[in-house]
């Protein structure tokens, strides 16, 4: 006779699933996984972001010294400042340290004097990538020329320390040769041309676009030096921070900033 085995598939199957609490075991491990490597990741993100900012000051470097060459020793230099009568118009003299690449008129100043014919094919070199607020580079270099244009990177004029102009004279400093840029105040040797603007701006000029524009979470300052090499700087200390949330100190913000750069001149 005959008998008939219970088959044993469906036990099999039953074996081989997960379970509930294994599968929320998994799920836990990944997340710790995922906890672990976030960090990481995010490190590794924000290197290659350093690492490309130090390039492009290089860039911005070597442009530099090839405007030098083709105009007589002389680094990019102005325009004339016009009368500072609003903050929408943020170079109060001429020569003043500013990270604008145009005027609210449109006259390319600055770093911005090297888009025509030193930088006309790499133009967002003026632009770092670790910047902690939205900037358009596209939309600030179509105002080169109409607009006002900010760019990412404090530009210093040689030895122009006047920070507000003289409306009967016009400052020109001696140094703006690059390789005699004189003394800072402080009497030591200017080295530091640029640097990634740590700038804090009250939030009553936001109307004006006078904005906070920073870097690198503000820890790190990638400084461009008068012989082209480039270096990056710890800022934990706020050494170059430039911190105008009170307005009442904003006139005082080109000598914060010319301070910053007289900072940079001392590192090696």
């Amino acid at each position: 006779m005959l008998t008939h085995k219970p088959s044993t598939s469906t036990g099999a199957a039953r074996n081989q699933a997960f379970t509930l609490i294994e599968l929320l075991v998994v799920i836990a491990l990944i997340a710790i996984l995922a906890a672990l490597l976030l960090p990481a990741l995010t490190t590794a993100k924000e290197k290659g972001k350093r690492a490309v900012c130090l390039a492009n000051l290089r860039q911005v470097g070597l442009a530099t010294i090839t405007y030098a060459q083709d105009n007589e020793g002389r680094i990019p230099y102005g325009p004339k400042a016009p009368p500072f009568t609003s903050p929408a118009n943020f170079y109060p003299s001429t020569g003043a340290p500013t990270s604008l690449l145009s005027l609210q008129g449109g006259a390319p100043v600055g770093l911005g004097l090297l888009l025509q014919n030193h930088l006309s094919s790499q133009r967002k070199v003026l632009f770092c990538p670790g910047n902690d607020q939205p900037l358009d580079a596209d939309v600030e270099l179509a105002n080169v020329g109409t607009y006002q244009a900010q760019g990412s990177y404090y530009y210093r004029h040689g030895g122009n320390t006047q920070l507000f102009d003289n409306p009967y004279t016009a400052f020109v400093p001696s140094h703006i040769q690059l390789d005699q840029l004189g003394n800072n105040r402080a009497g030591l040797p200017i080295r530091a041309l640029a640097m990634d603007t740590i700038f804090l701006a009250p939030p009553e000029l936001a109307v004006f676009n006078v904005k906070s524009r920073t870097h690198h979470r503000q820890q790190i300052a990638n400084i461009l030096f008068a012989d082209g090499h480039v270096v990056g700087r710890p800022n934990k200390d706020r050494r170059f921070t430039v911190d105008v949330t009170d307005y009442s100190q904003i006139r005082d913000a080109f000598n914060k900033i010319l301070s910053v750069l007289e900072q940079a001149d001392t590192e090696p």
